[in-house]
């Protein structure tokens, strides 16, 4: 099955493409041509991915979906949240959102976070909403160089690594992006009637 991934970001299309084991054949918007950055000014995780990927199905009619990811702090009252990426400013600096993050939580005591991933999907003109997490902590310094985002400084619950010093394998086992993906492809599997006999 074809389906579109209304992003331009390389490292999501990777993950995605490993979880996928050549099942599904993943085309990111660079692949047609779509350059454009697609608006993220909802309030909510769900309002995001959903316009995204309306936004992709307009432009080109085929099937799609789009994600929004908010790394939720509890000590910050659920910040960044939504505004996770352009955290520190819409250049969208993963360095500069991670020191505004630390910077902010100095002298927070409660380091508990949780990463939230929401998926939608538009096939056969239904929409569908997948949704994964991980509670874990925010440690007080980056450590590991792989990974993207806010990787360097979360530690999943019953890790003592964080995301960027795990390899992707292990991160697709537990991460948040994975299991709102295994829905999504369990649901395109077993559940939508397009898939018979695939």
């Amino acid at each position: 099955m074809e389906l579109v991934f209304a992003t331009n970001n390389k490292h999501k299309i990777r993950e995605i493409s490993d979880l996928l084991d050549g099942n599904f054949r993943i085309l990111g918007l660079a692949d047609l041509g779509i350059t454009e950055d697609i608006p993220e000014e909802a309030e909510t995780l769900e309002e995001n991915a959903v316009f995204k990927a309306r936004y992709v199905h307009e432009k080109t009619g085929l099937s799609v979906f789009a994600d929004d990811t908010g790394l939720e702090v509890t000590a910050l009252g659920g910040a960044p949240g939504v505004y996770s990426a352009r955290y520190a400013g819409e250049s969208k600096s993963f360095d500069d959102n991670i020191e505004k993050l630390l910077r902010e939580m100095q002298n927070a005591t409660d380091r508990s976070a949780r990463f939230r991933t929401v998926i939608a999907l538009i096939l056969d003109g239904s929409e569908y909403l997948f949704e994964g997490t991980v509670e874990g902590e925010i440690i007080r310094e980056r450590r590991g160089v792989g990974g993207f985002g806010y990787d360097p400084v979360f530690i999943a619950t019953g890790s003592d690594r964080t995301f960027a010093e795990i390899p992707l394998s292990e991160k697709n086992l537990i991460s948040h992006r994975a299991k709102a993906m295994r829905k999504l492809i369990e649901f395109l599997s077993r559940d939508n009637p397009l898939s018979a006999g695939k």
